[in-house]
């Protein structure tokens, strides 16, 4: 298992925490997700996975989700 924070931008409230969460729950290995969430700023999101994700991967989760971004 590993796990890996990612910083998101475009959070703003629980329901933008569900929808990123629900999509990232969604890729192959996930097994859990939390969210440190920080409205209108840089959001931590740390996923728990079987092995290291492409950070490709969870863009296209993030963007799935909604308008939020990778930070940086």
């Amino acid at each position: 298992m590993t796990t890996a924070t990612y910083q998101v931008t475009g959070m703003t409230c629980e329901h933008c925490a569900r929808a990123v969460t629900g999509e990232l729950k969604n890729l192959d290995g996930v097994r859990g997700v939390t969210i440190d969430l920080h409205p209108g700023g840089e959001s931590a999101v740390t996923v728990a996975s079987d092995a290291p994700l492409p950070v490709k991967a969870v863009a296209v989760a993030l963007d799935e989700a909604g308008d939020y971004q990778l930070a940086g």
